[in-house]
Order: structure tokens, then sequence, then C-alpha cells
């Protein structure tokens, strides 16, 4: 028994310290991971559609086709948020005085009874703050620029990357197998297989259900005559790719412009709307939608997502679901005996 259990011991070691190694080279070039990732999340999204041109289309004339519309419906929108913005900033900024006012009153009554100095102090802590840390907050966005070209850097990687995966991933995974012995080249198959079939179907359905997510807020919002619905529709989509927390942190700043401008019976609709939203999405979107990816209980979503946030951040949580979904897919396939005695090999790879 003590030998068993020192068996396993040693092999749980030597896998630990080789996914600490791998995390620590991943990390030591994350923009480079980064836009690797984001060129799986693309291919896995507009694959269907370039498979779909490609029937009438030469291949790397589908990918074009597939890759503008990924790039133009994004840049559409956002130009239409930009625009929307634009229009309504005085509106809403008269709103905001105004919502902040009725906010002030109804703090100053019963039962809160807050004594209305405490908001003139507030608001002269906020300036004396901005004044004493003004070279730091310059030299912050003089970093947060830095960081946009990063980020553009890595998205121009991601896209070039996006090109070859939709127009020879095939070849390029045939040739990576073929680079293995014959003994491990089909667990890489089978399991490499099993990995992109499990990120892409949840990376499918996370779009999904957050476009689906989005549409009931945004519908909603709209009807509760909330300002800047069209942008907290947005920010409600991005926020859906954060598993259990991210959508209902975005209706929360979305109450929140709502007590502002529209006052606390809007603003208690709309927390509302996050339970009505997470019992949808929960009980309805997740389970017909995710269907055809790996299903993790939602203890094991919940520590992934709290280990991705305390390792990498936002980025972090946002990975860490697919991650985990990938390695136990991958797990899962390779513990399963082969499916035919006599299984074809693998095509070789034109050169």
């Amino acid at each position: 028994m003590l030998r068993r259990l020192s068996d396993y011991a040693w092999r749980l070691l030597v896998v630990a310290a080789a996914g600490y190694l791998v995390l620590m080279v991943l990390g030591r070039f994350h923009l480079i991971t980064l836009a690797g990732f984001l060129a799986l999340v693309i291919t896995s999204v507009v694959r269907p559609l370039v498979d779909l041109a490609a029937r009438g289309l030469p291949r790397p004339l589908a990918v074009l086709v597939g890759l503008a519309v990924a790039i133009l419906v994004p840049a559409g929108l956002l130009a239409l948020i930009g625009e929307s913005i634009a229009d309504d900033v005085s509106r809403v900024a008269k709103e905001f005085q105004g919502g902040l006012d009725r906010l002030e009153k109804l703090l100053e009554g019963p039962p809160f009874r807050l004594d209305p100095s405490t908001f003139d102090d507030l608001q002269r802590k906020v300036a004396d703050f901005v004044a004493e840390h003004r070279s730091a907050l310059i030299s912050t966005a003089v970093s947060g620029a830095g960081r946009v070209v990063e980020i553009a850097t890595g998205g121009a990687l991601a896209l070039f990357m996006s090109v070859f995966f939709l127009h020879s991933g095939e070849r390029m995974w045939q040739w990576l197998a073929f680079q293995l012995p014959p003994a491990a080249r089909d667990h890489l198959d089978r399991g490499g297989r099993a990995g992109w079939r499990t990120f892409a179907g949840y990376t499918r359905g996370i779009f999904i259900v957050a476009a689906t997510n989005a549409i009931m807020v945004g519908i909603s919002l709209f009807f509760l005559g909330v300002p800047l619905a069209l942008p907290l529709t947005v920010l409600e989509f991005f926020a859906s790719f954060v598993p259990l927390v991210g959508s209902p942190i975005a209706m929360l700043v979305a109450s929140l412009v709502a007590l502002a401008a529209r006052g606390p019976v809007i603003a208690i609709v709309v927390l509302l709307l996050i339970v009505v939203i997470g019992q949808i999405e929960g009980h309805l979107l997740h389970p017909l939608v995710m269907s055809w990816a790996v299903s993790l209980h939602p203890v094991v979503v919940a520590v992934s997502v709290l280990a991705g946030s305390i390792a990498a951040g936002v980025i972090g949580a946002v990975v860490a679901v697919p991650a985990v979904s990938v390695v136990w897919s991958v797990y899962t396939e390779l513990r399963r005996p082969r499916p035919t005695p006599h299984r074809p090999a693998l095509p070789r790879p034109s050169p």
C-alpha cells in the first residue's frame, strides 16, 4: 500500500513540476501566449463560416471573407457605440447630475439622515486626491498608452496566426504529429482532437451565451429608459466571458447608472434582472448550448475562475475554465480504449 502511494506521489510531483515549468514559460512570454490563445478563439468562431464559404470559393478567399466579417462586425458595433455616446453625452450628463441630486436628497432623508456636509467633504477629498496624485495619474495614463500598443501588437499577431490556422490548420497539426515517434503519434492525435473539440465547443457556446445575455439586457435597459443602454449591453457581452461573476458585475454597473439617471425604483428593477438572467443562463442556456463541450461541476468552475484571477487577473479568469475543460477532455479521451483495433494511420503531411 505504501509503495503504491509513493509511486503515485512521485508521479504527481513530476506532473506538478512540469506544469509549473510550463506556466512559467507561458508567463514569461505572455504576449505570445495571449496572441496564440486569441488566435485559437478566432479560429474556433470563424472556422464554421470559412468552411461554409469554402464550398463555393477557394480556401484563401473563404478565409479572407471569414476574417473580414469577424473584423468588420465588431468595428461597426464600436463605431455605433461611439456615435451613440457622442449624441447623448450632454443629455446623459444632465440626467446623471439630476440623479445624483436626487440620490443626495434620498440619503439625507429617513432612514439614512446623512449630514449634507458629508457630500461636500467627499467631493473636496476627491479633488484633493486628484491634485496630490496628479503626477502618478499622468504616469499611469502613459503606461496605459504603452499597454494599448502592446495589446495592438498582440492582436496583430493573433490575426496573423489565425490566418494560417484557418487556411491550413489540419496540415500544421499533421506535421506536428509526425515529429513524434509512431508509438506516441496516436495518443497525440486523439488527445489533441478531443481538446480542440472541447475548446471550440466551449468558445462557440460562450459566445452564444454572451450574445443572448447581452440581447436580454439591452432590450430590458431600452424599455426601462436607462441611458447608455448600448454601451452597457456591450459591457454585458464581454463580461459574460468571465463565468459566474462577470455578468452580475456588469449588471451592477448598469444598476448604478440606472440609480443615478432614473432613480432607485428602476435601479431595483435592474438588480432583479441579475437574478432573472442568472436563472435563465444557469438552467436553460448553459445546459442547451454547452452540451457539446465538457461539463464541469460548478465548484470546479468557481475554483478555476478564482485560481485564474489570482494567477493572472481578469485574463486568467477568462482562460481558466476553457483550459481546465481541455485538460479534462484530453485526460478522459486518453483513458478510453482505442475505438478500433485497426485505426488508419495519419496521412503523411505534404511538404
